[in-house]
C-alpha cells in the first residue's frame, strides 16, 4: 500500500475501502477512480465530497469544506487505483484485456524503464495485478491507449530517445555551466539545451540534477535556490517519510538541513490542521483532571455480562462475509464505550492542537495529537468491524428479486463509515 498521499481523507477513504469494501466494489472503485483521472483539470480545484461520490457513489459527510487541487486529486487518484486494485488481488488473466508489464511496455514504446516510471507520474494509470504468483505493476490495455491518446508529443519524443552516450553528456555538463555562470536560470538553460540538441527538457533535467547530485563541489547549480513551492514541500516531507536522511533531502533540493527540518515541521503541522476532529461533545470530557479518570474512558471496554451464543452462519456467504461471523457483536454497554471513547480521543487531540503555533509547530505536541487521532481511528474501525455483520442480515432480510444482494451490504457498510 502506497504511504505517499498528498492528502489525509484519500488514504482514509482508501484504508476504509480496502479493510470493508467487497472486492468486486474495489474493482469497480479502481475502474471510476480511472475514468475521474482522466477527467480532472489540473488548474481546478475539486470538493472532496464530489471525488468520494464519483469513486463510491456515496457522499461522505466527513470533509465539508475539503477542497483538493486538480493536480493533488490527481497524485492520489493514481495511488488508489493501484491501492484498491492490489487489495482486490486480481489475476493478469482475468483482468478482461490485456495486461502489459512495465518490461514489456518499455520494449513496446522503445523507452527505458525509468521512462515508464515519470510518464506514471504524468498520469499513465497502472494497477496491481497477480502474475506468477505474486503482486505486479501491470497496465491494462485502455489505460495505455488513453495515455498515448493524451499525450502523443510525449511518447513520441520517449520513442525517439536513446541513451546519452558520455560525450554528449559531457558537452551538456559544459554548455549548462557556462550559460548558468552568464546568468541563466535551471529553467531557461534546460529549455535552451533541449532545442540545442534535440534531447528532451527531461533528459537534459535528469542529466544535470544527476550530475550535480554527484559532483556538489563542482554543481552546475549547486548555489542555486529557488522558490519552493508547496508540491515541493510536501514531496520533501514524503520523502522524509519513505526514510530519506535530511542530509540527502538537503543537497538534493539545494537547502540547509535546518531548512529541510522546517520544512517538515510545516507540512506536517498542515496535515494536523487538515484532521477530521469533529466529535460529540459530553460534559464528562471536561471534568478529566486525572491518568486514572482517563483510563475510565480509554482503557478496555467492560466484558460481556453474559456469554454471547456462536451465530449460526447464514447460507451462501462468500467467505470475505462469512469471516464477519466471528467477530462477536458488542453489547450496549460496549458500544457506548467504544463510541465514547472515540469522541474523547478526537476532544483530546482537538484541544491540543488548538495550542498547536502552525508557524513555529512542536514535535512533541504534534506526536500527541497524532497518536490520539490514530487511536480514534482504530477505536472507530474496531466499531464497525464488530457491526459489518448486521448490515449483512439486513441486507438478506430486505433483498428483492430486482434488488442485488451485495449491493445492498456495500450501501450498508457506507453508511457504517460515514
Amino acid at each position: 500500500m502506497h504511504r505517499d498521499y498528498l492528502n489525509p481523507a484519500i488514504r482514509q477513504l482508501r484504508d476504509q475501502q480496502v479493510r470493508f469494501a467487497p472486492r468486486d466494489k474495489r474493482i469497480e472503485q479502481a475502474t471510476l477512480a480511472e475514468k475521474l483521472l482522466g477527467e480532472l483539470d489540473p488548474k481546478r480545484t475539486y470538493p472532496y465530497e464530489y471525488i468520494c461520490y464519483r469513486v463510491t457513489n456515496y457522499r461522505p459527510e466527513s470533509y465539508p469544506d475539503l477542497k483538493l487541487s486538480g493536480q493533488e486529486a490527481g497524485h492520489d487518484l493514481r495511488l488508489l487505483v493501484e491501492d484498491l486494485s492490489g487489495s482486490a488481488g486480481v489475476e493478469a488473466e482475468a483482468a478482461g484485456e490485456r495486461v502489459l508489464t512495465i518490461e514489456e511496455l518499455a520494449s513496446k514504446f522503445n523507452v527505458s524503464t525509468k521512462t515508464i516510471s515519470r510518464w506514471r507520474r504524468q498520469g499513465l494509470v497502472s494497477r496491481r495485478f497477480v502474475m506468477d504468483g505474486r503482486k505486479r505493476i501491470g497496465f491494462l490495455q485502455s489505460s495505455v491507449d488513453r495515455f498515448v491518446e493524451c499525450n502523443s508529443d510525449r511518447v513520441r519524443r520517449g520513442a525517439g530517445f536513446s541513451q546519452l552516450t558520455e560525450e554528449e553528456r559531457e558537452m551538456i555538463i559544459e554548455r549548462a555551466r557556462r550559460l548558468a555562470r552568464a546568468g541563466g536560470r535551471p529553467s531557461d538553460v534546460t529549455k535552451r539545451l533541449s532545442r540545442k540538441t534535440g534531447r528532451s527538457p527531461e533528459t537534459i533535467r535528469y542529466t544535470l540534477r544527476q550530475f550535480d547530485r554527484d559532483h556538489p563541489d563542482a554543481a552546475v547549480f549547486g548555489d542555486h535556490r529557488g522558490q519552493i513551492t508547496p508540491e515541493v514541500k510536501k514531496r520533501i516531507y514524503q520523502q522524509y517519510q519513505h526514510g530519506e536522511p535530511v542530509e540527502m533531502l538537503a543537497k538534493r533540493f539545494s537547502r540547509t538541513r535546518t531548512s529541510i527540518y522546517r520544512i517538515i515541521a510545516e507540512v506536517r503541522a498542515q496535515r494536523i490542521m487538515d484532521l477530521p476532529l469533529d466529535h460529540i461533545p459530553h460534559a464528562s470530557f471536561a471534568r478529566v483532571r486525572s491518568q486514572k479518570q482517563e483510563s475510565r474512558i480509554t482503557g478496555e471496554m467492560p466484558a460481556a455480562e453474559t456469554s454471547t451464543k456462536k451465530s449460526r452462519l447464514p447460507s451462501g456467504l462468500p467467505p470475505y462475509l462469512a469471516s464477519l461471523y466471528e467477530v462477536p457483536l458488542l453489547s450496549r454497554e460496549q458500544e457506548a464505550h467504544l463510541f465514547r471513547k472515540m469522541n474523547y480521543l478526537k476532544y483530546r487531540a482537538a484541544r491540543l492542537r488548538s495550542k498547536l503555533d502552525p508557524a513555529r509547530p512542536k514535535r512533541n505536541l504534534m506526536d500527541r495529537i497524532e497518536r490520539l487521532y490514530d487511536e480514534a481511528v482504530s477505536t472507530k474501525n474496531q466499531i464497525i468491524r464488530s457491526n459489518l455483520r448486521l448490515v449483512v442480515s439486513i441486507a438478506k432480510r430486505h433483498v428483492g428479486p430486482t434488488q442485488n444482494f451485495f449491493e445492498l451490504v456495500s450501501d450498508g457498510n457506507m453508511s457504517l463509515m460515514r
